[in-house]
């Protein structure tokens, strides 16, 4: 049967604690969202203003007149890795604070510019920055979480301090190439499963395998531990995208809080597209006919509405997710979440930590790969 028929985004995992007391993951998530949120608010409060208005609404914590309000936040996964990763050194939850905040203020930056670069109108459930504000404030906001990202990390002043910035800077790095490498295969017919693998691990892998491991660098452990966190993080961030590839054609609106389609809309060479057209058969010809087609009213400069296909309609739309589907590409880019699942945890052998604390990274996992937003 296949994972379609049986109603399944990804294939389904082994419990995150077999033989334990079941991890309660909400729990967790909130956890890291709690003692980051009060630090990353006492931070976000530093910018000057119009700045620190425009980042309190992209948060969610005001609305698009500057009231108080209770926005989704976001999933909270890397600052719930980023203290959990305290602990696997042997340190308290609170000693991996200053690099969730960090982590956080990467990725809120990378959203700022990516919704704009995309042309995507909402972000849980409500209009993006550039929407509301301009795109000159996505771009300078974005720009000033960055900037605080390593101000928060190197104001401790420790010699763990200086080693967490330098990965974390290394990871944004790659985040930004891959992103590059994201906008470049959008006007290109053919990309291969390494090309967009490759990307990917630099778009989201890079920064979660920092949130995984920079709490344990700022609390003390070596660099051996760290690298094995990381490589749990980098290979987990695969999953986490290859699930998003999956939730970006296939995914609810209502639960994602985009558009129907949303990748398709946007050209997004994504893993169950470039499955799809790297096999065999009428299907996957079909697929590349279409999208060569498509390619051909391409514009050439890249604004907020440009490659939207707005023209096209929701039955065009289906059309090519039924021929991604038929080619293989969505059951192929379920089996790779799960492999990459494997291999996260896999890296986990070679660190020595509380068998509480190894669940509720096999926890964390669990919940990156069976997930409807």
């Amino acid at each position: 049967m296949s994972y379609r028929q049986q109603g399944e985004t990804v294939p389904p995992v082994p419990s995150a604690a077999e033989g334990a007391e079941a991890v309660d993951v909400t729990a967790l998530l909130e956890r890291g969202r709690t003692l980051a949120t009060p630090v990353l608010k006492a931070v976000v409060d530093r910018l000057a203003p119009p700045m620190d208005t425009v980042a309190a609404y992209h948060f969610g914590w005001i609305d698009a007149a500057g009231n108080p309000a209770d926005g989704d936040g976001g999933k909270a996964v890397r600052p719930a890795l980023a203290v959990l990763s305290a602990q696997a050194a042997g340190a308290a939850a609170e000693a991996g604070v200053p690099g969730a905040v960090a982590v956080e203020l990467v990725h809120n930056f990378s959203l700022l510019h990516d919704d704009l670069m995309d042309g995507d109108e909402q972000r849980r459930h409500r209009d993006t920055v550039w929407k509301v504000h301009g795109p000159a404030q996505a771009i300078l906001v974005g720009d000033a979480l960055f900037a605080l990202a390593n101000e928060v990390l190197l104001e401790l002043g420790t010699a763990e301090a200086g080693r967490a910035a330098r990965r974390l800077t290394t990871a944004t790095r790659a985040l930004i190439d891959g992103q590059a490498q994201d906008i470049s295969y959008e006007h290109r017919e053919r990309v291969s499963v390494e090309e967009c693998l490759e990307m990917e691990g630099n778009k989201t892998g890079a920064l979660l395998a920092c949130a995984s491991s920079i709490g344990a660098v700022l609390g003390g452990a070596d660099d051996t531990t760290a690298d094995a966190l990381e490589r749990y993080g980098y290979h987990l961030g695969l999953a986490f995208q290859a699930v998003d590839d999956l939730l970006g054609i296939w995914g609810d609106p209502e639960a994602t809080g985009k558009q129907t389609w949303s990748d398709l809309r946007q050209r997004k060479k994504s893993l169950p597209v470039v499955a799809a057209l790297a096999a065999k058969g009428a299907a996957a010809e079909q697929l590349a006919e279409l999208l060569a087609a498509d390619a051909k009213t391409d514009v050439d400069e890249r604004t907020p509405s440009a490659g939207d296909l707005d023209t096209f309609s929701e039955a065009e739309f289906a059309a090519r997710a039924a021929l991604i589907e038929e080619a293989g590409g969505r059951e192929w880019t379920a089996q790779e979440a799960r492999r990459q699942y494997d291999i996260a945890l896999e890296a986990l052998d070679s660190v020595p930590m509380p068998a509480a604390v190894r669940a509720q990274f096999t926890a964390l996992a669990d919940f990156v790969v069976v997930r409807k937003r």
